[in-house]
Formats: C-alpha cells, structure tokens, sequence
C-alpha cells in the first residue's frame, strides 16, 4: 500500500487499486462543525445533527509521507495527515486537527461498481452493507426493526422501541471490501458509514480520529486473520461446554431445578444451567424483568450454595447474570453511593437511568475504584465464589449523553461507544485475577472496536419470538457472519428467541427450528423469554423434549470437529460460523448470501427460518462436491437445489473428501 502524489492530489494504492483519490474537483476529505441533539429513552436514541459547515479540503500539500489539507490554496491547514505503510500491506493514517473547534470528518474511498461491502459490527438485517447507510452507536436494537409493520408502528409508539434495520448492540466502525482490504476508524465517536453512492463510500465521524487503519490481505480468511489479531482473540471454548446444552430457567429454586431433573431424566444432556432470576425477580409491564441488586437472592434460591455444588458432581454448571448498573431500590446502590462509584449529573448526583419502571445507578468504569469493586464484590465475591461458572453480561448500551459527568473527563458522547469494550474489560480482569480465563464462560450482546479481546461468547440479543424477516431467527445468522469477519470467533443466541410483545408468541414450530439452528453453533442455550408463562416452552411438549435432546446429542456428537474449530479460532481468529466466501472466493454467487454458513470449512448449514416449509432451496458453492447428510447423496456445486426440510433434519451438507467424514455420517444415526 501506498500513497502516490498525483497532479493537485494524491491517491492512496494497493495492488494498482486506487482506494483514495484526492483532487481539488473530487476532494476525498472534509471537515466540519456541528452539534448534536441526542434523546435517550430506555436505551433507544434519537440522534440529530445540526451541522454547522461541511469544509471541502480541497488544496493538498504533500510530501513523502505527510499531506497538509487546507480549503484553498494559500490558507492555513486544517488537517494534517501522516501515511505509515508498513510491511505487511497494513497502512495507518495518523490525522492531526489544526483547529480545535473541527468536531466533524468524512473521508470518501474509491468504489468499483461489483464491490461487496461486510462488516459495521454486528449487523442483523443486512451482510452485504452495499447501497445503505450505517449509523454506528450501541443502543438497543429495537423491537420490530422494519418501519413498514405493525410491530415497529407499535413499538414506537407506546415504547419509542421501535428500531430500524441498522440499529444495533454491537456496532463497530470497520468495514470489508471485496477488494480484499479492510479499513477501520479508530475513533468511539458517532459515525455513519454510508455505502450508498456508486462512486465511493463516504465514511463520517462526529470528531477528527485519531488514525484511520488499512488491512490488505490476498485471501478473505487471511484478512480475518489480521483483523483479529488487530482486535484481540478470544481463548478456546471451555471444556464444560461441550457436555450439552445451557438450560435457562427462572422460576424459583423448586420450579427451576424440578424441570432440569426433567429435563435430563428425559434424555437432554445439560452442560449449564443459567439463572438469570438468581438475583431476584421484577414485575414490569414488560414482562418478567430482573431485580438488579447483583447478590444471590436467598428468598428466591434458599440452597443455591448447595445446589451449585451438587450440579458441579454431575458435570452441570451453574450460570448467573449480572449488567454494569445497580438498581436504585437495591441494598448495593447505598454502598456504591457512598463510596462514589456511579457517574454524577451536572449537579453532582448520581445519574439515574430508566430501564423500564425501574432506575439504576451507572457505575463509572472510568473510575479505577469503581472497577475494582465490581469486579472484587460482584464478580468475584458474589458470583465466583459461591461457584458460578458464567453469566450473561447483559447491557452495556444505555450511558447517557446528556449531563453525565465520568471520572476521566471525557464527554460521555465519545464514552458511549466506548462503554461496552469497557464494560468487558471489567468481566475479563475479574474472571483473570482468579485464574480462570477459558474456564468461565459470559456472554454479552453489547460491543464496539476491543469487545473481541475481553469477550468470550457473542450473544445476539433480543429477537423476537418468530420468523420475522428483521427481528427473527435468520438474523442470528447474519450477525454471526459480520461479527465474525471482525474477529469474534464465538457467537449464539437464544434459542426460541426473547422478545414477545403485542400478541406476537413464541410457537413450538419456531422453537424447534431455532434448535435445529443453534446445534451448529459454539454454543447450545435455551431462553424463557420476557413472558415464559404466555410462550412455548422446551418442556411443554414430549416430542419437543425428545428433539431437543436429539439434537443436543448431535452437538455433542460434533465435539471433536468444534473442538478444532475452536483451536483455529485462538490460533488464527477464525469464526466458527463463517461467510461462503471466506472459502469460495471465486464463487461470485456466494458473497450476497446472509441465511446460510459454513460451519468451519467443512459442515455447510441452511437453516429452516419461514413457517410451514417441507423443503428448502439451498446454494451449494463451486468447484466441490457436496455429501448430503441425511441420505448420503453427492451433489455437484455451484448451484441452488431444493432438499425436503423437516424439523429434526435441517439442511446439512458437507464436503465430500473432508477428512471428517467419519464424524459426519455418524449424525444420521443418532437418535
């Protein structure tokens, strides 16, 4: 990679591909003043921007490695640029504001028309992020994230719920060309990264970064590769995991541990089970919401101690939950007050944040105190030493930009993306200090640029209960691929799905399928959801309890082949759910498809996510012969074919001369 001065600009190129062009007709870079109204309400955003001037930077100066941009010739420079290639193919461009009052930046790269676009986070609506817009802050996803339905007409209007197709937990400014390069901003702002002009790709942060990152690679698995060592890489899979599936349950100690002992006296080989009501429970108009004082609720789990001991004898492990904040009616909220954990308003108290009819208290990770309580009196104290062995790491979403004050001083506006990579931080430290890293096993939905180095296990959030096109199962999947691109190797979801509102209710079609879906994943858990009482259920019915651990069997049976993939996840950052692309490259066809995987490079799944549906159409990529599971046939790829699809039996293929196909065939006989 380099950068090149042409007549009145310059150009930044790889492999003769021009990425950046910069002239004064067509300059590349802008800067700006503007500011931002931000409205907060339960972790939904309504971000607007008054923008004050948008300045062209249309005169370069350019020497060997550094460009001075000003608006015209003979003026001041307002932005100093400094190219660092290396010899990798990597490149970083160091930017230096020379106006402290620039607060916005866009930065325009080249485009061919055929060129495919990945990454932004996670991203569940759309792989492919070519032709749209990406604005990028963590914030609840939405329910209902498609503006034309019923569902989001109504979310919003009686929750201000309803999202959109880009809205995310996990957002990240970084993106994937088909060009094989990747560009990452490295900057917490605000940013939209707009794919949407057939020209370029026009990229705008709400302050100047700090360095704008170029990766090249001449393979896509070697540009995950280089992103993930980049970003961090997650340790191998716990043992433990491999045993069986993570039951949710929440109920009570009777009612939670009667239907585990169901549940295995029926077959289900468990590995976890996860109680997120361990803390207490809440009633909201909701549903069924947590009580957020992070301390084992005795009154709801009377024997907890003696129970986790005694899972811990049958190979089951004991799973909790806890999220960066602290409930105001809490007995932790006085004792974190006091000792000035939590981040201040502008009128130095504690800032309170509405989470849906109750309000909590933000701990300041910022501040070193606050951190090392957490992690002593929560984390460690009450959760590893009474012998959980992980948790949901829920939220991480909701700091507040308006009047919040954080120990280190920085604008809670810049933190706010920042907060859920901190907030992992915290989980990883506890979890290390003990000596237990690739032991213990949390899970979080919340991310941004460094989530991938402190977290183990992705979660997608909160689908709803069904097969809808942008809040159903086939999202999982899509948030699998482009976080994995990214460097998260691990990722799963609830199975069943969580959010049931308005009538919408979870069936045992829907739960069923999710199964199918979730035995090809790193990791199998169930979910109650926000209604469990109102929602199906893994243990209303004989035959769901049956294919339930059936299909726990076949994850199992599968744990040698997840065992290497999780070795090349910590060896070489490479998802376990993976693109088409990532290993047919030349198949053209494969880089738009977003609702099927390559589990590893071997196992190819194609979940079931419509209602009703016998059969399935299915791309099967090129130049390879492809074994169909379930009656052995060959199938020559590079093309779409229609297999019978039931419940019990999803499309399954893997490659013909893979050296698991021992492993492979076995699936068919399990019972």
């Amino acid at each position: 990679m380099q950068l090149k001065q042409i007549k009145d600009g310059f150009q930044i190129i790889h492999n003769e591909q021009v990425l950046l062009n910069h002239t004064p007709n067509n300059p590349a870079f802008f800067v700006g003043i503007g500011y931002e109204k931000i409205e907060t309400y339960r972790g939904n955003f309504n971000i607007q921007d008054q923008l004050v001037e948008r300045i062209p930077l249309t005169h370069s100066q350019v020497g060997d490695d550094r460009v001075l941009l000003s608006y015209q010739q003979n003026t001041a420079p307002l932005l100093t640029l400094i190219f660092i290639p290396s010899d990798n193919g990597n490149a970083i461009i160091s930017c230096k504001s020379e106006n402290p009052d620039l607060n916005r930046f866009w930065i325009r790269l080249s485009v061919v028309e055929s060129e495919k676009v990945w990454g932004c986070g996670e991203q569940m609506s759309y792989f492919n992020l070519r032709g749209r817009h990406f604005p990028l802050w963590t914030s609840e996803p939405g329910v209902g994230r498609d503006k034309t339905t019923e569902m989001t007409f109504l979310s919003d209007k009686y929750n201000q719920a309803g999202g959109d197709y880009y809205n995310t937990n996990y957002p990240q400014p970084t993106f994937v060309s088909s060009l094989h390069y990747a560009c990452h901003v490295n900057s917490s702002a605000y940013a939209d990264f707009d794919f949407r002009n057939p020209a370029y790709h026009e990229l705008q942060i709400w302050e100047i970064p700090e360095t704008i990152e170029f990766f090249t690679a001449p393979s896509f698995l070697d540009l995950v590769e280089k992103l993930s060592l980049r970003f961090g890489r997650q340790p191998k899979l716990p043992e433990w995991i491999y045993s069986g599936i993570i039951l949710g349950l929440k109920g009570g100690e009777e009612n939670t541990f009667s239907r585990l002992e169901n549940a295995v006296k029926n077959g289900i080989s468990v590995s976890g089970l996860w109680c997120e009501d361990w803390a207490g429970i809440r009633e909201t108009s909701f549903g069924k919401r947590l009580f957020w004082d992070w301390k084992w609720s005795k009154k709801r789990y009377p024997n907890l101690d003696k129970r986790i001991q005694s899972l811990k004898e049958q190979n089951i492990r004991f799973l909790a939950y806890v999220s960066p904040y602290l409930c105001e009616d809490g007995e932790l909220f006085p004792i974190a007050k006091e000792k000035s954990l939590f981040a201040l308003d502008n009128t130095g108290e504690v800032a309170l944040v509405d989470f849906g009819e109750f309000n909590c208290g933000v701990l300041d990770f910022t501040n070193k105190a606050a951190r090392e309580w957490f992690k002593q009196e929560i984390i460690q104290k009450n959760m590893l030493d009474l012998g959980v062995s992980g948790w949901m790491a829920d939220f991480g979403e909701y700091l507040p930009t308006d009047n919040l004050l954080l120990a280190n001083g920085i604008n809670s506006t810049i933190m706010h993306n920042a907060w859920p990579p901190l907030w992992a931080s915290v989980n990883a430290e506890a979890v290390a200090e003990r000596g237990l890293s690739g032991e213990i096993m949390y899970f979080m939905r919340a991310g941004f640029t460094g989530t991938q180095k402190y977290c183990p296990m992705l979660w997608a959030g909160d689908q709803c209960v069904d097969f809808s096109r942008h809040d159903g199962l086939n999202t999982v999947i899509c948030g699998a691929l482009s976080s994995g691109i990214l460097g998260n190797a691990y990722h799963h979801s609830d199975i069943g799905g969580y959010t049931s509102l308005f009538g919408n209710r979870r069936t045992k079609e829907v739960f069923e399928r999710w199964v199918d879906m979730a035995t090809f994943t790193p990791m199998m858990r169930t979910h109650e959801g926000n209604r469990p009482d109102e929602n199906f259920q893994f243990d209303h019915d004989a035959n769901t309890i049956a294919h339930l651990a059936r299909m726990v069997k076949v994850y199992k049976h599968l744990t040698p082949y997840l065992k290497h993939l999780s070795n090349e996840a910590h060896t070489k950052g490479y998802p376990v759910q993976r693109a088409l692309f990532l290993h047919f490259e030349n198949d053209l066809n494969t880089y738009d498809i977003q609702d099927q995987y390559l589990y590893g490079s071997e196992l190819l799944v194609a979940p079931v996510h419509e209602a009703n549906a016998d059969e399935w159409k299915v791309y099967l990529p090129a130049n390879e012969t492809w074994v169909y599971v379930w009656d052995k046939q060959e199938v020559q790829g590079g093309q779409y074919i229609t297999v019978p699809a039931p419940i019990g039996k999803p499309p399954l293929f893997y490659r013909k001369n893979s050296q698991w196909t021992e492993l492979f065939n076995g699936i068919i006989e399990i019972q």
